[in-house]
């Protein structure tokens, strides 16, 4: 970066997507601590990267300060984290609905609360936080919840924009769609991945790692004049 090491937290970091950002910002000469509830791939990922890992679940809200007292400063913050609940809104529960908003969505705010006064302390900062195509669609494959949760995400993220960017805080999304991971291996029938892969213009699914290279851009020094910014990953499903 342009000056001390930079510090980021990267929540979901024994999923895909996490895994593969956590490698592109050690490449990129920061120190990613990844944080995640499963704690064998968050094992796997200390032998694999050498990094610092944090086992907590985000669903207990109130444990979450806690959890992370001991991380100390952090200058880049990956709200990556999330659940999937398939349900559609007739059949959607209360309790799924209540929990995939507090994994997707009140984590990530509980998380920049708690980090945001040393970034604007330090007048430097970066918080990318990760919608999803259904955000932008309504949801073709996912659930009310999930849907109405990533939206809100983006709400969250303007929010964060507008408020700090006097401070030399920067907040973006990035809202990807059918990155190859659990969610579409294991959560769509082969049936829905390959109508989804047909009605993708660019004729593939995304890859992990070129959503890590969208957040190693984001959270650049050469890239603090873009705030309140989602970036979309959807191969031209749609485009705005």
């Amino acid at each position: 970066m342009n000056d001390a090491r930079k510090v980021a937290l990267v929540t979901g970091a024994a999923g895909a997507i996490g895994r593969s950002i956590c490698r592109r910002l050690l490449d990129d000469g920061i120190e990613p601590i990844g944080i995640d509830i499963d704690s064998v791939g968050l094992s796997e990922l200390e032998k694999l990267l050498g990094i610092k890992t944090i086992c907590t679940d985000l669903d207990n809200l109130d444990g979450l300060p806690s959890a992370l007292d001991a991380v100390g400063a952090v200058d880049i913050l990956i709200n990556n984290a999330g659940v999937l609940h398939g349900e559609k809104i007739i059949d959607q529960s209360l309790s799924d609905w209540d929990q995939t908003f507090r994994v997707n969505l009140d984590s990530a705010l509980i998380i920049s609360k708690i980090f945001l006064p040393g970034m604007i302390d330090r007048k430097w900062g970066r918080i990318i936080n990760m919608s999803s195509y259904a955000a932008k669609c309504g949801g073709l494959t996912a659930g009310v919840a999930y849907t109405a949760s990533k939206s809100a995400m983006i709400g969250l993220t303007f929010s964060v924009a507008r408020e700090f960017a006097g401070h030399g805080v920067t907040a973006n999304a990035i809202a990807p769609a059918y990155v190859m991971s659990p969610m579409v291996s294991e959560q769509l029938t082969p049936e829905e991945r390959e109508n989804q892969l047909q009605a993708i213009p660019v004729g593939r699914f995304c890859e992990p790692e070129e959503v890590a290279h969208t957040v190693s851009f984001l959270v650049s020094p050469l890239a603090g004049f873009i705030t309140g910014e989602v970036i979309d990953m959807n191969g031209g499903l749609q485009f705005d």
